[in-house]
């Protein structure tokens, strides 16, 4: 009885010490507790792009919109697609929706490098998962880092509770294969979970993707693939018929 009982303890701890699995996982016991991404000024945006904004019409964006330091003219949303209020350095952005509020522009994108230098410091609870390959696997609340790129070839599941984050740090790109999803479970928020990218974010045809996209180059949202979270990327941002909608359940962190 006595080794059986031994023999179950040993299972038990090494079974806390795993991040994910193909499988249901809530936080593994003795975990840290993972503070979010403070997003500062840029909290307000849905997009922010310091080169622009492609859109192949018709998009539907819901919150605000802002492009610096490029001029507006960089950003080709009409205002018919953006529910909410479209923001630019000057006065060349979409008419007639186009707000001029260079300030607050410059502050919402110093606050979404923050944001992005944040995330990435971060201390990872799990490296290299899948080798950068994570389709079908169900994750735990935690920090996962990468030296590769990240591909999802199949669906995921990010399963915890309402204050639970995920913090995902990827040293290369992240690829979202077409008709995809990243999958809410249990009482998970898109508010916190944060995609911290060095390279390229691809989201496929009818992808669909939860949380904050911090993308140190370009954000390509394709067809009919639709995100319930914000796209903040250093270069630009490409819609092609696509859904990008805030969450909306939360105050700013």
């Amino acid at each position: 009885m006595k080794r059986f009982l031994l023999m179950t303890t040993a299972l038990v701890g090494l079974a806390m010490t795993q991040g994910a699995v193909a499988g249901p996982q809530t936080q593994p016991s003795g975990l840290p507790t993972v503070a979010p991404v403070d997003l500062g000024a840029a909290y307000h945006f849905v997009i922010l792009s310091e080169t622009g904004i492609t859109d192949v019409a018709q998009s539907a964006v819901v919150g605000n919109v802002g492009t610096s330091p490029i001029t507006g003219a960089a950003d080709l949303l009409s205002c018919s697609e953006v529910t909410g209020k479209v923001y630019a350095v000057d006065t060349s952005g979409p008419a007639p929706c186009s707000i001029k509020a260079p300030a607050r522009l410059n502050n919402a994108v110093g606050a979404m490098l923050t944001a992005y230098n944040d995330a990435a410091s971060r201390s990872a609870t799990t490296t290299e998962l899948g080798s950068g390959n994570i389709g079908g696997l169900t994750l735990a609340p935690g920090v996962y880092s990468w030296s590769s790129s990240v591909s999802i070839p199949s669906n995921i599941s990010l399963n915890g509770g309402p204050k639970d984050v995920w913090i995902f740090q990827i040293a290369q790109d992240l690829d979202l294969t077409s008709g995809t999803s990243v999958l809410l479970r249990g009482k998970a928020r898109a508010r916190n979970v944060f995609w911290q990218v060095a390279g390229q974010v691809t989201l496929g045809t009818t992808s669909t993707l939860e949380g904050i996209v911090l993308s140190k180059t370009m954000i390509s949202v394709a067809t009919g693939a639709s995100v319930q979270g914000r796209l903040y990327a250093q270069t630009a941002v490409t819609l092609q018929k696509a859904t990008v909608v805030m969450p909306k359940i939360g105050l700013p962190q």
